[in-house]
């Protein structure tokens, strides 16, 4: 059985989002597994997920992931942004 799922995140500014999008394109072209596949797109000032996985397993997997690098990303962003 297939899994999908779509997110979007809203983003302040058009930079931040552009620097989440460079940051994950490596992980997006060269993904862990095969199970699961991964899209990116944005939408104004809006980032879009679509995940495609083999099972909920997996699916969960790489939302969890992606999830921990986009929050990851916008923590160093931040930490930059006060230095």
């Amino acid at each position: 059985m297939k899994a999908k799922s779509t997110v979007r995140i809203d983003f302040a500014a058009e930079e931040q989002l552009q620097m989440v999008l460079n940051a994950l394109r490596p992980e997006v072209r060269n993904p862990a597994t095969r199970r699961a596949g991964t899209t990116l797109d944005n939408e104004g000032d809006a980032l879009v997920l679509k995940v495609t996985a083999d099972d909920t397993v997996a699916l969960r997997a790489s939302l969890n992931a992606y999830m921990r690098w986009i929050n990851s990303i916008l923590d160093v962003l931040e930490t930059l942004k006060t230095q």
